[in-house]
């Protein structure tokens, strides 16, 4: 890959350093203001090791430069040009550090940015198992090591709560780049599904975008969370040698913003996008030794990443007039974040090894380009076309009213701008009739409104009368359709018309004749009467059992399902009471602590101030005395909570026993009534009948597992043990219980129709 280094130049005065002979690649440039060109902001982040190549790479004082050192290879000889030293300025290099410190000094400023209306695009970029997704997405088993894009979500909705006078909307989608191909990851809601037409990359004068990507409206943060966790199990991941779970696709984050003032009288809005991009990762396919699916990954991957690298070098040369976005898909996609409108941030993502140090050399190369780019941030603001036509009604009455006052002035009182009432219009209707009519010789012009009424009225005059000779010939005569071939053929065979249609006579001499109407008058056909038909007992094919399972529990199982709810309902009533138990207990507790803090205190003063006695009596102040009283309350009311706590917990292990019974009792009669109604034959089913043969219960349960109702007392313990360490976390957790949840429940759904084929 060709790179552009600048000249070589003795080392002065850095710390760390190897010597002379460096190349010094993308410094930036200071005073960057918004709404100016400006470069892309780059940084490194350096994957933790107990293996790290202390004697290879080092770091700069500044924390924004890394310097590479490699050996010599003594097998080219004695004149050896290799180059062995690299330093590589940046905007700043992360080595050891925290999920919160990543986001403060990469995300931050970004998405606050983009409440303002600029657009903005997060990338990670590194090797195989470098740690991009631990960077973009995190873990979502633990609240703290959760990544930018989650975090970058609550940053979104708190920022919306601390702008109470603007309307903010946010609408989120996720898109998959697998083998240069398009996959919408949320496909797999039940209210979208998948799109019968292949997604394509369309550009317009608004910039590109995914024709046939779902994006969806998010009202609150556990609904985003909900969305993210859904794309993120629907990820194609593979085993790899650098990292068992590898990321094998592009995927693009996008988060859609759209800001309404809540004053009325401002037209303007803005709108932005914040675009997260997880790029699949680099690999040498000769080191690695991928083969089969994962080789065929690994070369759409590079071959992608190839071609982006070659887009950031043409946008690095000022005197390039093309630039190749449309050589992959990845690059198309991201024709607006690569040198467009938008903040721009780059992180690179290394490994600290040794045994790495190629890769890493190449994707500092990377990331040195990628600050070569410059873009141009601007805010994206529009017009509410409502707001303006409400703008323009108000200004329209305001120059009606001066329009009043000028004739009121002139003499002018007479004259009326308002739209026309009913009496108004009748009383031009009856104007235009009698000027028809001769009675009258003109009609007075007042102002231009009763003009157009005029002529609209004599459109309506004249429509009445053609009705009115339409009706009069339908009442002498009876009019056949041109176009009913049928009909007329019937009344030439009955010599009434000749062979052009005219009509030959009247019979037996009455006044009754035929005659060919337009196809415009053609009487309505009646509606069809639409035919019912009853369903079969039992269909052909037997239902899913998603489908038939809440059949069952509408009817055959309802009685059992209402049971259920309401002991489910119990219980949850009861975990909530204990948990607000819970809460009273701690706090007394807390309280409890402070008294007794409080009493030590006075006692340790009262000793070294000197004790008094009377009469063998301690004598005390009234301050300890009241701190002994409160002391004996507040450790009255813990005893009193806590044996009502204990109450509780009896009473939700028996309700627990309750909603475990009737889970179980509900699944076994689905599975029951489901065999015995779509998989028994239908000669068995006289032997299933009361008196016969078989009795109900008896056709064999193969495999009876849990839909995933016990999630909700999965959360609740959650809640009891992380909440207390990161309040803000809870729709995070609620979120990620809800998709599992799901997903528990697709899986034995699939696992009851796999026991039923076997």
């Amino acid at each position: 890959m060709a790179t552009v280094y600048t000249a070589r130049q003795p080392r002065v005065g850095s710390a760390g350093g190897f010597g002379c002979g460096r190349r010094v690649l993308g410094a930036s440039l200071p005073g960057e203001r918004m709404g100016t060109r400006k470069k892309v902001h780059a940084f490194v982040r350096v994957k933790p090791t107990d293996d790290f190549a202390h004697e290879m790479i080092r770091y700069g004082d500044d924390k924004r430069s890394i310097d590479i050192h490699l050996k010599k290879d003594i097998r080219r000889g004695v004149v050896n040009n290799q180059q062995i030293d690299w330093s590589f300025k940046l905007d700043g290099v992360l080595h050891d550090a925290s999920q919160d410190l990543v986001y403060e000094t990469v995300a931050k400023d970004v998405v606050s940015q983009a409440l303002n209306g600029y657009n903005g695009t997060i990338m990670c970029y590194g090797q195989t198992g470098a740690g991009k997704t631990y960077t973009m997405t995190g873990a979502t088993e633990n609240y703290k090591h959760r990544g930018i894009l989650p975090r970058a979500l609550q940053q979104v909705f708190r920022m919306i709560e601390e702008r109470p006078t603007h309307a903010i909307t946010v609408r989120v989608s996720y898109l998959e780049i697998y083998n240069e191909s398009l996959f919408d990851l949320l496909s797999t809601l039940p209210y979208v599904g998948p799109s019968v037409t292949p997604m394509t990359i369309v550009e317009n004068p608004q910039g590109v975008f995914i024709k046939g990507l779902s994006v969806h409206l998010t009202s609150q943060e556990e609904d985003a969370f909900s969305l993210l966790f859904e794309g993120e199990t629907n990820r194609i991941i593979a085993s790899h040698t650098m990292n068992k779970n590898s990321s094998r696709s592009h995927c693009i984050f996008t988060i859609y913003l759209e800001a309404h003032s809540r004053t009325l009288s401002e037209e303007k809005y803005i709108t932005s996008k914040i675009n997260l991009v997880d790029l699949a990762g680099s690999e040498r396919l000769g080191k690695s030794g991928s083969e089969g699916r994962v080789l065929k990954e690994a070369t759409y991957i590079n071959k992608s990443l190839s071609f982006l690298e070659q887009a950031i070098i043409a946008l690095g040369d000022q005197k390039r007039d093309h630039i190749p976005f449309r050589q992959c898909k990845l690059t198309h996609a991201l024709k607006d974040s690569l040198g467009g409108n938008c903040n721009m941030v780059l992180m690179t993502n290394i490994y600290g090894e040794a045994a790495q140090l190629e890769e890493t050399l190449s994707s500092l190369r990377f990331a040195s380009r990628m600050k070569l780019v410059t873009t141009e941030p601007a805010i994206n603001e529009k017009y509410d076309a409502e707001r303006m036509v409400k703008n323009l009604e108000k200004e329209l009455a305001l120059l009606k009213q001066e329009l009043a006052i000028h004739d009121s002035l002139t003499n002018r009182t007479f004259v009326t701008y308002e739209a026309m009432d009913e009496i108004q219009i009748a009383e031009i209707n009856s104007q235009v009739r009698r000027y028809l009519e001769g009675t009258l010789d003109e009609i007075d012009i007042i102002n231009l409104r009763q003009i157009k009424e005029v002529f609209n009225q004599f459109r309506v005059v004249l429509s009445q009368q053609e009705q009115e000779v339409e009706s009069t010939l339908r009442r002498k005569y009876t009019l056949i359709d041109r176009n009913d071939f049928a009909a007329i053929s019937a009344v030439q065979k009955a010599g009434l018309v000749d062979v052009d249609g005219h009509l030959v006579g009247e019979p037996e001499g009455q006044n009754f004749g035929l005659g060919v109407a337009p196809f415009s008058t053609k009487p309505g056909k009646k509606a069809k009467s639409k035919k019912t038909f009853k369903e079969p007992l039992r269909p052909d094919t037997p239902p899913s059992k998603p489908v038939a399972f809440e059949e069952f529990k509408n009817e055959r199982g309802s009685e059992i399902n209402r049971i259920f709810k309401e002991n489910k309902s119990i219980l949850n009533e009861r975990r909530k009471r204990a948990s607000e138990t819970t809460q009273r207990i701690n706090a007394i507790k807390r309280e409890i602590d402070v008294t007794k803090e409080a009493l030590d205190f006075q006692k340790s003063l009262r000793e070294k101030q000197g004790e008094y006695e009377n009469k063998g009596l301690m004598i005390i102040d009234e301050e300890e005395f009241l701190l002994i009283l409160k002391l004996k309350d507040l450790k009255k009311q813990y005893r009193s909570e806590y044996q009502d706590l204990r109450d509780l917990r009896a009473e939700i292990q028996y309700c627990q026993h309750l909603v475990d019974q009737c889970r179980h009792r509900l699944l076994m009669e689905f599975d029951i009534w489901y065999n015995e109604s779509f998989v028994i034959p239908e000669d068995m089913q006289m032997a299933l009948k009361p008196g016969g043969s078989i009795r109900p219960g008896m056709v064999p349960v193969n495999r009876i597992v849990s839909l995933g109702e016990d999630d909700q007392d999965k959360f609740s313990q959650l809640q009891q043990r992380v909440l207390p360490e990161g309040p803000d976390s809870i729709s995070f957790y609620n979120a990620k219980v809800k998709t599992e949840q799901k997903h528990n429940y697709l899986k034995t759904m699939m696992g009851l129709q796999q026991a039923h084929r076997k």
